[in-house]
C-alpha cells in the first residue's frame, strides 16, 4: 500500500470562518457529555507492550489517564517497500498476537500491570480487512496469498465487488462500494457472513480474556453498522467501543453507528486546529462560535482529538492539523480540548517522522526501540515525542477529571481575540494565552476561596497530593490575579487545592 494509495483516503473538511463574540453566552448545541472521573485516553502509537506497562505504572496511573489505545496486536504483514512503514500494522496476516510490539505473554502482562495501575487497555482492532491482495509473510512467520489465509479465511470469505476497473472503492459516497469494495487494495472481509462474524468475535473475545477493556474499530465506516453490531453481539462483557467513521461533510454516516458505540469526530480536529492556527480564540465559545458554525456530533456520541496518527500525516481526514511539530501551540490546543466539555478526549503520543510512511524508532534490524531505559525515558528528542508527558497536557488530564461532574462553562472572558479564560462551574478555571505578550489580569474563577496549584506549571498527581509549581490564590469573591506568559496556559481545579 503506497503513499499514493493512502492519499485516496483524504477527506477535505471545509473550515468555516467565525466571528468574535462580545458577550458571554451559554454554549449552544451540541449538548456536551458529562463524563465520569478519569476518562482521558492516550494513544501510545507503536509503543512496545513492555514500555506501555511501565508507563502505566510510573506516569499514566499517577497522572489520572483512564486508558491507553494500543496499536494493533495481531501478526501483520512484513512490508519492505517502503521498509517497515507504520501502516503494516494495519494489515493483519493472522489473529496471533505477535508483532513488533511484543508477543501474547507480553500483551497479557501489559494489560494486568496497567489494570493494577488503574489504566485500561483499548485495542486498535481491524474488522474490515486483512492484508493487501498479494503474497507475503507475517511478523510471526505465517505465509499468506491473495485472499488466502491458511486455517483462517479463503477466497469466499471476502467481498469481490467486481467493478469495471477492479475491486477498489471508486465512489466514496456510495455506501455499497464503501462497505463491500476494497479500501486501497486491502482484502475486504465479507463481514455479513456468519463465519466471518464469528471469527472476528473470537478474536475480540480473546483480547478481552487477556484483559482488554475496549476497542477502537479501525475503518468502521467500511463495515456496515449492522454487521459490526452482529460481531459485537457475540462479544463477552461490555467493552468500550469507539469507531473510526470519517464523515465527508455534514454527518450522514455517523448516526447509523451510534448503536455500536461512540464515533470519531474528525471535524473537531480540523476546526479546532484552524482556530489555533488562525484565530481568533473567541470562536471557541458562544455567539458566532464553532459550535454554531459546524453541526458536530452530539457530545455523548463523539470521540475527539486534536490530531491522530492518520491526520498528522495528512490523510485519513487530514488537513492543516496542529501537531507536536507546532510546539507550544499544540499544547494550548490540547489544553482547550481537555478543558471544554465536549466528547470523550484522546491525547496523541507520537514519534518524530519526516516521511508520512515512516515507521517507529527502530534499530538496524527494525526492532522497535524502547521508550524506557530504567527510570529514564527517551522522550522529546528526535524519536519518541511523548506529548502526553508535556507539562501542560499532563496537568490538564487532572483538570478534565476534576471537572467531569459538570458541563457548565461560565465566567467566559476574552482579553485580546486570542486570550480566553473560563470556569467549569465551581470545579475548575483555565486561562489560555495564545498571544506573543504576557497576560496580567484579575479574573473571576468561580472557585471557592483558597490556594490552588497551577497544574500546567507544576506536578500535581492524583495519588500524591502536592504541587511543585506556582500557587494561585483565590479570594473570598472568587477572583484571582493571574499572570500568564505568551503561548502558555494556567489551570486550577478543585482537586488541586492546597
Amino acid at each position: 500500500m503506497s503513499k499514493t494509495l493512502i492519499a485516496c483516503l483524504l477527506v477535505v473538511l471545509i473550515l468555516a470562518q467565525g466571528c468574535a463574540e462580545t458577550e458571554p453566552v451559554a454554549p449552544p448545541e451540541p449538548t456536551p457529555m458529562a463524563l465520569s472521573n478519569r476518562d482521558v485516553v492516550v494513544h501510545l502509537f507503536e509503543w512496545k507492550w513492555t514500555d506501555i506497562a511501565q508507563e502505566c505504572e510510573t506516569f499514566l496511573g499517577p497522572m489520572g489517564y483512564k486508558a491507553v489505545q494500543v496499536s494493533p496486536p495481531t501478526e501483520n504483514a512484513v512490508v519492505e517497500d517502503p521498509m517497515r512503514p507504520w501502516w503494516e500494522r494495519y494489515q493483519p496476516a493472522t489473529y496471533k498476537l505477535d508483532n513488533r510490539s511484543g508477543d501474547r505473554a507480553a500483551f497479557a502482562d501489559m494489560t494486568a500491570r496497567c489494570k493494577a495501575a488503574g489504566v485500561d487497555i483499548y485495542v486498535d482492532a481491524i474488522l474490515n480487512h486483512m492484508t493487501g491482495v498479494y503474497e507475503g509473510v507475517g511478523t510471526a512467520g505465517a505465509t499468506f496469498g491473495e485472499y488466502d489465509y491458511p486455517g483462517i479465511y479463503s477466497y469466499d470469505d471476502f467481498h469481490h465487488c467486481g467493478l469495471t476497473d477492479g475491486d477498489e472503492i471508486q465512489v466514496w459516497d456510495d455506501p455499497v462500494q464503501v462497505t463491500t469494495c476494497e479500501l486501497v487494495n486491502l482484502a475486504d472481509l465479507d463481514t455479513g457472513a456468519e463465519k466471518v462474524q464469528a471469527r472476528l468475535a473470537e478474536y475480540l473475545n480473546d483480547l478481552i480474556s487477556l484483559g482488554a477493556a475496549g476497542f477502537r474499530l479501525d475503518a468502521a465506516r467500511h463495515v456496515a453498522a449492522a454487521e459490526i453490531r452482529a460481531v459485537l453481539d457475540r462479544v463477552e462483557g461490555t467493552p468500550y467501543v469507539y469507531q473510526e467513521v470519517i464523515d465527508p461533510d455534514p454527518p450522514n454516516w455517523s448516526e447509523d453507528y451510534y448503536v455500536n458505540g461512540t464515533v470519531t469526530e474528525f471535524r473537531y480536529s480540523a476546526v479546532v486546529s484552524d482556530v489555533f492556527f488562525n484565530g481568533p480564540l473567541t470562536r471557541l465559545h458562544g455567539a458566532g462560535s464553532i459550535w454554531q458554525e459546524i453541526n458536530f456530533l452530539p457530545g455523548d456520541k463523539a470521540f475527539v482529538f486534536i490530531d491522530n496518527h492518520d491526520n498528522q500525516r495528512g490523510h485519513g481526514g487530514g488537513g492543516h492539523i496542529v501537531t507536536h511539530k507546532d510546539g507550544d501551540l499544540y499544547d494550548l490546543a490540547v489544553a482547550f480540548m481537555l478543558a471544554y466539555p465536549y466528547g470523550r478526549p484522546r491525547v496523541m503520543s507520537s514519534y518524530a517522522f519526516e516521511d508520512a510512511a515512516q515507521g517507529p524508532p527502530a534499530d538496524a534490524d527494525y526492532n522497535i526501540t524502547s521508550v524506557h531505559d530504567g527510570s529514564e525515558v527517551n522522550c522529546f528528542g528526535d524519536e519518541w515525542q511523548c506529548e502526553h508527558r508535556h507539562r501542560t497536557i499532563a496537568g490538564m488530564v487532572g483538570f478534565n477529571n476534576a471537572t467531569a461532574s459538570t458541563t457548565d462553562v461560565s465566567n467566559w472572558w476574552t482579553g485580546s481575540d486570542n486570550q480566553i479564560a473560563f470556569s467549569r462551574g465551581d470545579r475548575g478555571f483555565v486561562v489560555i494565552n495564545r498571544e506573543d505578550a504576557a497576560l496580567n489580569e484579575t479574573l473571576q474563577t468561580g472557585l471557592p476561596a483558597g490556594t490552588y496549584c497551577d497544574v500546567t506549571d507544576g506536578e500535581f498527581t492524583e495519588d500524591a497530593q502536592g504541587c511543585t509549581g506556582r500557587a494561585i490564590s483565590v479570594g473570598d469573591d472568587g477572583t484571582a490575579t493571574v499572570s500568564v506568559a505568551p503561548m502558555q496556559a494556567l489551570a486550577i481545579h478543585a482537586e488541586a487545592k492546597l
